[in-house]
């Protein structure tokens, strides 16, 4: 009787392990943000007429910069995904935050944009052909001597 207990008990104890593996596919998923965190506190406090080392002390460093003409732009991205336990990442939203400023470095437009302005750029997969052939590092000893 005593082996039937202790048997029992083993199985009662493999059983709740192997129970404890198995959760809701929600824990599976994780949630996180990827580059800026823009907090709404912080886009009130960008103002037409504000300079750029205020707006640095306010949202910190930008992502990237790009300056056309007499006007500069400073972009934060904030990109939320979900990222599943076997890799997947599937973007749920993001949200570039432009800030734009004159010659004089003084923010004359703030712009917010979501997922759904951006455009789906394709990306081009052929390659040049180029005449010759290509060498390895190997082939290029050997040729040399």
């Amino acid at each position: 009787m005593p082996l039937r207990l202790a048997k029992a008990s083993v199985a009662a104890a493999v059983l709740a392990v192997a129970l404890a593996g198995c959760t809701s596919s929600t824990s599976l998923v994780s949630k996180r943000t990827q580059g800026y965190e823009i907090p709404e506190a912080a886009l009130q406090q960008i103002r037409v007429g504000q300079s750029q080392q205020l707006v640095t002390l306010v949202l910190g460093s930008p992502q990237s910069t790009n300056t056309f003409g007499d006007r500069t732009a400073w972009y934060y991205v904030e990109t939320k995904v979900n990222q599943t336990a076997f890799g997947l990442t599937m973007v749920e939203e993001r949200t570039v935050l432009a800030v734009y400023f004159d010659k004089n470095g003084k923010v004359i437009e703030r712009a917010v944009y979501g997922l759904a302005d951006g455009k789906v750029v394709n990306i081009e997969t052929r390659r040049t052909p180029s005449f010759g052939q290509d060498a390895t590092f190997i082939d290029a000893i050997l040729s040399s001597i």
